[in-house]
């Protein structure tokens, strides 16, 4: 018990994470002493240390298989489940396997077993499938948000590999909704169910909005009056966030967009611009409602209301998270109707704001990663030493198996890129350019 306190303690350090909440704490103690556990807790409120800090003990250093598997609904959280357990500095190797990204580099990847293995269900049964995933080390299972893989087709997928697990002796499952009974095929007997969907100790302003002109127009306005503030602008269609998109450009303002429609890498790429500040403003579609981990966002917009009531749930799940405070507000164009579900929501007239402020940081591309033993402290030299950068003009610094990406000042990108280009970081030289 005392090395387990030990490591936990150590890993929550690392992560400059002072104390964990009591869903995580009694997610912990449940993960230690029960075999099935079901956790029903609000987006954003800290689920994956919940079910990793004890999981993660229960790892055996010696063995070289695969001994934790965690089934995602979505490329995007797969990845960023991966980043958390990379980040938590345990010494385990973790990949990420999903569709979008080459099958044989994934198998090559598994070829050297990783302790730990995420990824969406299409994807992991075909690697089971091939042979390509040893099944016997399989002693822990996590389906995240699995209610979401039910929703969009997975289940065919989810039964197959859950009956291929034969050494399986936890099994914990995740929702941020009660919608979802737990599938027969999970053989759930009497789980321990940990219940956080009605905690709140967050306050969420919820308000209309009616638009007496263009609802373009009146979302301009709308910016304005945020300012410096971070959150996410909601489109039900690409269409329609695809002219959105076209009228901010054409006003000066500032914005990066994450739909389905996108390739895989730019969807990264363009959760790695507003996560790390370079832009304020994100526009997307329902796919940005659940499943991503986005901290610290001010507001949402729902540009266009949802259809169903649940999405408009999950959508405002995105602000008011961990302890915070946000509003969402609804634009009501002149002929739209109020859904049911809305009825009763305040309005509130938009204040005159200014110009909409340019952002202050502009993400950095850098070609070398972990795998060429390049660490967050060696790029952050690079750039303090040979790129003169101030500590404060140096952000966020993501880093990938291949390369990284660096928040930097935006009126000292473009001398950075000259400035560093072709540089080496470790034995390696590196292409550094804007994204």
């Amino acid at each position: 018990m005392s090395n387990q306190i030990k490591n936990q303690s150590q890993i929550l350090q690392k992560m400059g994470i002072e104390q964990l909440n009591p869903m995580q704490n009694e997610a912990i103690d449940a993960i230690g002493e029960s075999k099935e556990i079901l956790i029903l807790s609000p987006t954003g409120t800290g689920k994956t240390l919940a079910f990793l800090l004890p999981l993660i003990q229960r790892l055996d250093p010696l063995l070289s298989v695969t001994q934790l598997l965690i089934i995602v609904p979505a490329r995007e959280l797969a990845i960023q489940i991966e980043q958390v357990i990379r980040d938590m500095g345990t010494g385990y190797k973790v990949n990420a396997v999903y569709g979008g990204r080459s099958g044989s580099k994934e198998k090559i990847e598994l070829t050297h077993a990783p302790a730990i293995l995420v990824g969406t269900p299409g994807r992991i049964a075909d690697h089971i499938r091939r042979d390509r995933i040893t099944l016997s080390g399989i002693k822990s299972l996590v389906i995240d948000e699995f209610d979401k893989s039910l929703e969009i087709g997975f289940e065919k997928e989810m039964k197959e590999i859950v009956g291929s697990l034969y050494a399986l002796d936890r099994k914990i499952l995740t929702s941020a909704t009660h919608k979802e009974e737990v599938p027969g095929f999970l053989k759930f007997g009497d789980p321990v169910k940990l219940d956080y969907l009605n905690t709140k100790s967050q306050i969420l302003d919820l308000s209309w909005v009616h638009s007496t002109q263009n609802t373009l127009d009146t979302l301009l306005n709308l910016l304005e009056t945020l300012g410096e503030k971070r959150g996410i602008i909601f489109c039900n269609f690409k269409d329609t966030l695809d002219g959105v998109s076209e009228f901010l450009d054409e006003n000066n303002v500032e914005h990066t967009c994450f739909f389905g429609g996108m390739e895989q890498i730019e969807r990264e790429r363009s959760l790695i611009q507003f996560r790390n500040y370079s832009h304020r403003t994100l526009l997307a579609t329902d796919l940005a409602a659940r499943g991503i981990d986005i901290p610290g966002l001010d507001y949402i917009v729902h540009y266009e209301m949802p259809t169903r009531q649940e999405e408009f749930t999950h959508r405002n799940g995105r602000t008011a998270r961990m302890n915070t405070n946000g509003s969402a507000i609804c634009i009501k164009g002149k002929n739209d109707k109020i859904p049911e579900y809305a009825r009763g929501i305040k309005t509130k007239e938009i204040i005159e704001g200014g110009k909409i402020p340019k952002n202050k940081w502009k993400t950095l591309f850098v070609s070398g990663g972990r795998r060429d033993k390049i660490s967050k402290g060696d790029i952050a030299g690079l750039f303090i030493k040979k790129g003169e950068l101030d500590s404060s003009e140096l952000g966020v610094i993501e880093l990938k198996t291949d390369c990284a990406f660096v928040a930097v000042s935006s009126s000292k990108a473009a001398e950075l890129c000259n400035k560093l280009n072709n540089e080496r970081l470790k034995k390696k030289k590196v292409r550094i350019s804007t994204i």
